[in-house]
C-alpha cells in the first residue's frame, strides 16, 4: 500500500514531552509561502527550540525552522521567519487567557499534512522539573522491564511445550 503524501507527518518534537507536562492541545493551521510548502514536502523542518507567542489578538509561531527549498531562486524564504497559526478566535482567547499563567507556555509537538494542507500540533504546556523527568525515566525503564519478562515468559511457555 502507498504512503499518503496528504497526510504525512512532517516533524515531530521529541524533547517536548520530555521537558514539558502537556496539559491541552490543539490543532491549528500555519500561514505558509510556496517554496516553506515544497521544502516541507521534502522533510525539511526543524521543531526544536520553537514555540508559539500571542501578540495582538493572533498567534504566531517563532523558531521553526524550514530549509530552504533546493530548486528555489531568487524567491526562496527565510528558514527562520516568525509564521501565522490560524486557530478560531474563541481558541486564540482560550489560549491567551490561560498563557497568562505563569510556568505556562505554548509549544508545538508535531507537525504534518492533512488533507494537503499543513497543520501543527500545539499544546499548551508546563516545564517539568528534575524529579519529574527522573520520574518519567524510572516509570519508562520499569514499564520496559515488564514487558522484557513477560515476553521471556511467553517465549519459554512456547518452548516448553516442544520439548514435552
Amino acid at each position: 500500500m502507498a504512503k499518503d503524501p496528504n497526510s504525512a507527518t512532517i516533524a515531530t518534537n521529541r524533547r517536548a514531552r520530555h521537558h514539558y507536562a502537556v496539559l491541552d492541545t490543539v490543532e491549528a493551521g500555519v500561514v505558509l509561502v510556496g517554496t516553506e510548502v515544497k521544502a516541507l514536502r521534502d522533510g525539511r523542518a526543524s521543531l526544536v527550540d520553537s514555540f508559539a507567542t500571542v501578540d495582538d489578538g493572533e498567534i504566531w509561531l517563532r523558531g521553526l525552522h524550514i530549509g530552504e527549498y533546493s530548486l528555489g531562486t531568487w524567491t526562496n524564504h527565510a528558514p527562520l521567519r516568525v509564521r501565522k497559526l490560524l486557530l478560531h478566535r474563541r481558541e486564540i482567547d482560550k489560549l491567551a487567557l490561560k498563557i497568562t499563567d505563569p510556568g505556562l507556555s505554548l509549544v508545538p509537538l508535531s507537525m504534518y499534512f492533512s488533507d494537503g494542507r499543513v497543520k501543527v500540533e500545539l499544546a499548551l504546556v508546563r516545564g517539568k522539573k528534575t524529579w519529574d523527568k527522573r520520574q518519567d525515566l524510572a516509570t519508562r525503564d520499569a514499564n520496559r522491564e515488564i514487558e522484557r519478562a513477560f515476553a521471556r515468559h511467553i517465549k519459554g511457555r512456547k518452548h516448553a511445550g516442544r520439548r514435552a
